[in-house]
């Protein structure tokens, strides 16, 4: 039998509130641990975990905003679970995009690192991919949809397309420009992304290649105005912050 006293009720109330946000705090960690156990309970049972690790909805509402958490660092991540990540399937389909005024939204990273050329000049080095269809390099981006924020989407496509985990700065702008395939206008939005972790596996490894470039090098190999001015704005932050 369960009995609670009337003079201890309230204290009761209260103990179960902070229990209560403590439990919700911790909840990703929880379901971590419960996703692992069962990679490991169910290792010899392949559709199973097939239809567990492709599981989009699974990544965008448990994976990608525990890693998009300021609380966790990178380090913390078992190599199990990147190997969950390299196995999601990326968001295809335009069910959730969002649209300004017609223009269909779109958020991207420009990853970067410090090089260590022995220097006490903070110089930056920045990861550029390839296009899925067509020539040339670029930032990673891709829609940003309605079930995530900017900042989310942001690190989301940076890790499906181009396969890094860091920290997403602040906002480097806003910029429109015309879609290479149909005659609409895209408004897109960059953000700096100090890269900690390189993953091995990602989704999209079998489709783009990356590559870590000079400042110079991405601007000329990159062909769009629109990202190449974002850049500018990284720099020009770097620059003020010396």
């Amino acid at each position: 039998m369960f009995l609670i006293t009337t003079s201890s009720s309230k204290s009761s109330y209260h103990n179960y509130n902070y229990n209560n946000n403590n439990n919700n705090n911790n909840k990703h960690f929880l379901l971590i641990l419960s996703f692992l156990f069962l990679i490991t309970k169910y290792k010899d049972n392949k559709a199973f975990l097939m239809g567990l690790l492709l599981s989009r909805t699974l990544a965008c509402k448990f994976f990608y905003p525990l890693l998009f958490s300021k609380k966790v660092h990178n380090d913390f991540f078992p190599q199990q679970l990147e190997n969950m990540i390299c196995l999601v399937s990326p968001r295809t389909g335009r069910h959730l995009q969002r649209y300004e005024k017609g223009c269909r939204q779109v958020v991207g990273c420009i990853p970067y690192r410090y090089k260590s050329n022995g220097t006490q000049e903070k110089e930056i080095e920045v990861l550029l991919i390839s296009a899925q269809k067509g020539h040339g390099m670029q930032f990673p981006k891709g829609g940003w949809e309605s079930d995530e924020s900017m900042e989310q989407a942001a690190l989301r496509e940076t890790i499906e397309e181009a396969g890094v985990l860091g920290s997403v700065e602040g906002n480097l702008g806003k910029w429109y420009y015309k879609s290479k395939r149909q005659p609409t206008m895209h408004e897109g939005y960059m953000f700096p992304l100090l890269v900690s972790k390189e993953l091995d596996n990602w989704p999209e490894m079998n489709l783009r290649k990356r590559k870590w470039l000079s400042v110079a090098e991405a601007k000329e190999i990159c062909p769009y105005a629109w990202m190449k001015e974002a850049l500018d704005e990284l720099l020009s932050r770097q620059t003020n912050s010396i």
